[in-house]
């Protein structure tokens, strides 16, 4: 592979793309239209590959279905990307989406979980986690942002957060971390 080519001429970057996806067909000249192109979604055309031709649900076991963490003040994490972040790579400390500029050591929460535990927006909390007989981990200083979350539910960024996520705490099934669905406490930030 010429890389160095590639580089010197993005147009053979999205001819090589083209050449593999038909979507992507004449690639080159519709990148260039002002307003750009729309890649074909089905689904957002009402079209739904399916025998019927309508769309398809699977029921699943509900939202208890992982184990519960330990003790009535547990919460459950999943870890979040912000919007200067593509999978782990980050690539700026803003956060578009909700709203925050110039650092990810934050903590969103619901304002009423915030309320029931003494909680204001800004306060430092730390994170530790609440598995049942598991290790225990703390991801700590971080500010609480109150946040239009589930009640019940706390979000951070990773990778920071992956601390809390033991290594043994995955799908049954799948053997992938829980990055999505891990019981941690919010407590008043360590002295």
């Amino acid at each position: 592979m010429n890389w160095d080519d590639l580089i010197a001429d993005y147009d053979r970057i999205r001819d090589a793309i083209a050449s593999v996806f038909p979507d992507f067909e004449d690639f080159n000249t519709r990148v260039r239209n002002p307003g750009g192109f729309r890649l074909p979604l089905p689904p957002t055309e009402r079209v739904w590959n399916t025998a019927s031709g309508r769309a398809q649900f699977m029921l699943f076991n509900g939202l208890s279905e992982d184990p519960a963490g330990s003790g009535a003040d547990t919460l459950r994490l999943p870890t979040i990307r912000s919007h200067g972040q593509y999978n782990t790579m980050i690539y700026n400390l803003d956060d578009r989406y909700r709203s925050v500029f110039g650092r990810r050591d934050v903590v969103f929460m619901n304002k009423a979980d915030m309320a029931v535990r003494g909680i204001t927006h800004g306060d430092k909390v730390d994170l530790e986690t609440a598995i049942p007989g598991g290790a225990s981990a703390r991801y700590a200083g971080l500010t609480a942002v109150e946040h239009d979350i589930a009640a019940g539910s706390v979000a951070a960024y990773y990778p920071e957060a992956n601390v809390l996520v033991p290594l043994d705490w995955t799908d049954k099934q799948s053997g992938i971390p829980a990055y999505k669905s891990v019981p941690v406490r919010v407590v008043p930030a360590a002295a």
